[in-house]
C-alpha cells in the first residue's frame, strides 16, 4: 500500500527483529527459562497484526475507489441503478469511521503507556 506523502520524507515500514533459534527451539547458547505461567502458552501461527492493519487499509482504499468511481458514474448519467453508488457511499463512510475509531484507541492506548511511571 501506499501513501502519498509519506515516502518522500524517507519513511520506512517497522521490521520486527528476529531472534535466531537453535535446535533445542532456544535462543542459540541461551537455556530457556521454565516459567508455571508459561508452560501451556502456545504460539500462534495466524497473521501478524501490522498484516491485517494494512490488509484493512487497502480494502477501504478499494471501498473508496468504487464509491468514487460510482459517483463519476452517477454524475454524468451512465449508472443504471442509484442505489448501488447509494449503498457503496454508505459502505466507504461506515469503514472510514471505524478506521478511524480504531486509531483514535489506538493513540490513546499508546499515549496512556508512554504517561506510565517505570
Amino acid at each position: 500500500m501506499s501513501v502519498n506523502g509519506i515516502e518522500a520524507v524517507g519513511f520506512t515500514p517497522y521490521v520486527p527483529p528476529t531472534i535466531s533459534t537453535g535446535a533445542a527451539g532456544g535462543v542459540s547458547g541461551v537455556a530457556a527459562p521454565v516459567s508455571p505461567t508459561t508452560q501451556g502458552v502456545q504460539s500462534t501461527s495466524g497473521p501478524e497484526f501490522g498484516n491485517l492493519v494494512l490488509d484493512g487499509l487497502d480494502r477501504l482504499d478499494s471501498l473508496q475507489k468504487t464509491s468514487d468511481g460510482l459517483a463519476v458514474q452517477a454524475a454524468t448519467g451512465t449508472l443504471t441503478n442509484l442505489h448501488d453508488y447509494t449503498i457503496a457511499a454508505t459502505q466507504a463512510a461506515v469503514t472510514t469511521q471505524v478506521t478511524v475509531a480504531v486509531r483514535n484507541k489506538a493513540v490513546e492506548a499508546f499515549n496512556e503507556i508512554m504517561r506510565m511511571q517505570v
